[in-house]
């Protein structure tokens, strides 16, 4: 006979938090995650993200380098830029002249949140974030985020500034979509 009641469940041993992920993010990485189930990071506190589709993200990547945290779910691209780079973004994009042009690179900043990626080396779900460029544990990640760079020439100076950045990320946005609409208009030909 096969028994129609599912087992007990383990009780969660005392010394292993009960969300391991939560945990991740909170203990090992000091970051601020929201409420609830799936896990969310809470953006415009330690860092901001700019988002961007995969292929113009994979660009930036192979044209920059930034030592960022990147993390990718689906078709979008996540790269962590300093705290209050989302309010920038518009301004930004404006000065470099790329205005409405650049619609497809985006910015999440005070009040938002992202799923969070699966820590590296954990397994994940399919379509789950996770990351291409992961955070490193126990250390500072502000310093290494794209950031303006201060016009005073301080020391303290970002591995990537943010304009570049936003310039690069902008013209790979850009190229992707023009590539999309070409391949697009020889569909219908």
């Amino acid at each position: 006979m096969v028994p129609t009641v599912p087992p007990p469940s383990r009780p969660v041993h005392p010394s292993r938090p009960a969300d391991p992920v939560r945990h991740w993010y909170e203990h090992e990485l000091g970051w601020a995650v929201a409420e609830g189930t799936p896990v969310q990071l809470l953006t415009g506190l330690r860092f901001d993200v700019m988002e961007m589709p995969a292929d113009a993200g994979h660009a930036v990547l192979g044209r920059l380098a930034p030592r960022c945290p990147v993390a990718l779910q689906g078709p979008v691209m996540r790269l962590l830029v300093a705290a209050g780079s989302a309010e920038e973004l518009p301004g930004l994009l404006d000065w470099l002249e790329w205005g409405a042009l650049a619609r497809d690179l985006t910015a999440i900043g005070a009040g938002g949140r992202i799923d969070a990626p699966t820590p590296p080396g954990w397994p994940g779900s399919p379509g789950a974030a996770r990351w291409l460029r992961p955070p490193e544990s126990g250390c500072e990640a502000e310093p290494a985020l794209p950031a303006l760079a201060s016009l005073g020439g301080g020391g303290g100076a970002p591995a990537l500034d943010l304009v570049r950045l936003v310039d690069a990320a902008a013209t790979e946005c850009h190229r992707a979509r023009l590539r999309r609409l070409s391949a697009q208009a020889l569909a219908f030909s």
